[in-house]
């Protein structure tokens, strides 16, 4: 007989609305409850989803039948929210990043060591095959040593995505920043996971384009722990936006991916076998068609089912008793790096980390 389904529900029916649709698609997942302040949204979903609807938190946390509570609320409340569930006897699986601060996201670490509860952290890039790949090239070291890791956000939002009734993004209090904390922190979380921790940074960052409180251009360079040198831009103000790009170079070769893989040229014992691998390579992870809508220019675009795949690893956590694959532990040095620039800028020198 099959193990009955885990139950979900979810908070914060903004990008929550992505958690509803893999929720409802995912192995051994299923949506029971949603939670938000705007009754409109809660209907949206209830219709959509057949589960019942609250704009009361604490009924969430009250309800006996619910196993899991998916947190996309503003980031600055999630370790308000996160540990006020696993408090509750529930997991958590939790938006990016998993909060502002450094000592919010050591609350939310002790809080779940305290109940021995399951914390996931969303960052579904760790989950995409050719960053995968990248990453075992990486730590087998075909690479070589590592020499330069460059990666580039340059999105575009209009005003209007931070200005809509109710909307915190762009705010040092709730989004952490702007353009490096929100749309530039799925690939710091990148970076560092596939390159190795950082140990200094120098930054700048401005306000260029929009009427907002934190910023919409960063730029900075980073210090790998193991020499590497690195650069890192992002913005919400390059009109109409770009794929997402990252390099990784070494002694050995060099990796460069911008939706899908562009060059994957690693030495090997002929021209002729180097060429092939890049082949095989693009053959596996190279672009392909795109869908009409990106990430780069629409919030609500998503090319990829990431977000599945995380609830699906959840439920083999809990059902395996283990540890979900990306963890809150993990992702801590994510926010030490976001806070290090963001300092960094504002005090106008390199800032050590660690």
């Amino acid at each position: 007989m099959s193990e009955k389904p885990l139950r979900f529900a979810v908070v914060g029916l903004g990008m929550g609305q992505a958690h509803c649709h893999d929720i409802n698609d995912a192995r051994g997942a299923e949506l029971v409850a949603v939670c938000d302040l705007v009754p409109e949204r809660v209907e949206a979903m209830t219709k959509a989803y057949g589960c019942r609807g609250t704009t009361d938190f604490a009924e969430i946390l009250a309800a006996p039948d619910i196993d899991v509570v998916n947190i996309a609320t503003p980031s600055g409340m999630h370790a308000e929210h996160t540990i006020a569930a696993l408090r509750a006897g529930k997991h958590v699986i939790c938006e990016k990043p998993p909060e502002v601060t450094v000592a919010k996201v050591d609350s939310m670490i002790a809080a779940q060591r305290e109940t021995g509860k399951k914390l996931m952290i969303i960052f579904q890039s760790r989950f995409e095959p050719l960053y995968r790949r990248l990453r075992q090239t990486i730590q087998d070291g075909r690479l070589g040593r590592l020499i330069g890791v460059h990666a580039t956000v340059h999105w575009y939002r209009e005003q209007s995505y931070f200005t809509c009734p109710g909307m915190w993004k762009g705010t040092w209090a709730l989004d952490g920043g702007g353009s490096l904390a929100n749309q530039g922190v799925h690939t710091v979380d990148l970076i560092q996971w596939l390159c190795g921790p950082v140990v200094e940074v120098y930054g700048k960052y401005g306000v260029y384009a929009h009427d907002i409180e934190a910023e919409d251009k960063t730029v900075a360079v980073l210090e790998f722990a193991n020499g590497a040198l690195g650069t890192l831009t992002s913005t919400t103000a390059l009109y109409p936006g770009m794929d997402t790009e990252l390099i990784v170079h070494g002694e050995r070769g060099t990796i460069h991916c911008q939706a899908g893989l562009r060059m994957w040229r690693i030495r090997g014992e002929t021209p002729e076998a180097e060429a092939e691998e890049e082949r095989q390579m693009m053959e596996l992870y190279g672009p392909g068609d795109k869908p009409a809508g990106s990430v780069s220019s629409d919030p609500f675009a998503f090319a990829t089912r990431g977000h599945l795949a995380q609830v699906e690893d959840m439920v083999q956590a809990i059902r395996e008793d283990r540890e979900p694959y990306i963890t809150a532990e993990s992702t801590r040095h994510t926010v030490e790096i976001l806070n290090a620039i963001y300092q960094s800028a504002r005090d106008g020198r390199p800032v050590r980390l660690g």
